[in-house]
């Protein structure tokens, strides 16, 4: 017992003494470097901030005052949206990843590459292609108005509308890539089996097919509600003053306010949110991976 205890301390002495540990060290360095220079300082400052008065005192005021009021509105705002993003992805995106993952190889790869490559283009490029489109005089209103369908033109721009159709747009090749990975791992023989079983289409899907693909569902749908919490250009520029979401509010505390304490509360909820959808991602994943190897078992 004496012995083992006296050579504890020496392991890690022997261990840093092994070149080939003080190699994986040095090539680690400047992987750890980077993230605490450019990940973890910001964060801790970011805290450290909302946490303080501009004497220097410390206070909770700045996190009572994001969670009160006007601030605590444009939270529940920046949640809605992002929900109803996720949402209108997750409805468009299964239909699109479930026809392309029944496409043969080639047929797949070209389709997946439609929906992929504007994702490359600019996001403020694509949101003024949107301002142009849903404009009174642009192409939707006016294909409307010659097909005389009732109330054309319609108010496209600068409300929730306009924010959902633009946000979705975006997030739309999250949701197609991880829904296509997930559907083309599916066995299609099970579905076979059970139409040899007497099982309808609407059955087999219920029972069989949807099973299969709910972790994937539930993983991007979360995705896409992540992604939409904090994104800023699509929402500034096609929605309205009741479309105010929480990176706008942070964007006009800093810019116009110069209230940086305040927009560093936000900017930690905003955090926080994400976190606790990264954590709900990760338990979805874990839950499915379980199912799946039970099913497998």
């Amino acid at each position: 017992m004496a012995a083992t205890l006296a050579g504890a301390p020496a392991r890690p002495r022997k261990l840093l003494a092994s070149r080939r540990t003080r190699i994986g060290i040095l090539y680690a360095l400047p992987v750890v470097v980077y993230l605490l220079v450019l990940f973890v300082y910001p964060i801790l400052s970011t805290l450290f901030l909302s946490l303080k008065n501009p004497d220097g005192s410390l206070t909770l005021h700045w996190y009572v005052d994001a969670l009160t009021g006007i601030n605590l509105s444009v939270l529940f705002t920046t949640v809605r949206i992002s929900a109803e993003t996720a949402l209108f992805s997750l409805v468009f995106g299964f239909v699109l990843a479930n026809a392309i993952s029944r496409l043969k190889p080639l047929w797949a790869g070209l389709a997946m590459l439609i929906v992929v490559v504007p994702h490359f283009i600019s996001a403020l490029v694509r949101t003024y292609g949107w301002i142009i489109l849903l404009g009174d005089k642009g192409l939707v209103n006016e294909a409307m108005a010659h097909l005389w369908v009732p109330g054309a033109p319609y108010q496209l721009l600068y409300n929730e509308i306009g924010v959902v159709i633009g946000t979705t747009s975006v997030m739309l090749p999250y949701t197609v890539l991880l829904l296509y990975g997930v559907m083309r791992g599916v066995d299609r023989r099970l579905l076979a089996a059970a139409a040899s079983m007497g099982a309808g289409r609407v059955t087999i899907f219920r029972r069989v097919y949807l099973p299969l693909v709910a972790p994937g569902l539930a993983s991007a749908g979360l995705l896409s509600f992540i992604l939409s919490l904090g994104y800023y250009i699509t929402p500034a520029l096609m929605g309205g003053p009741d479309q105010t979401m929480i990176a706008s509010l942070i964007n006009q505390q800093v810019m116009k306010q110069n209230q940086w304490n305040g927009a560093a509360a936000e900017g930690v909820v905003l955090l926080l949110m994400t976190f606790a959808g990264l954590v709900l991602v990760k338990l979805v994943t874990s839950l499915g991976a379980s199912r799946k190897k039970r099913s497998a078992s």
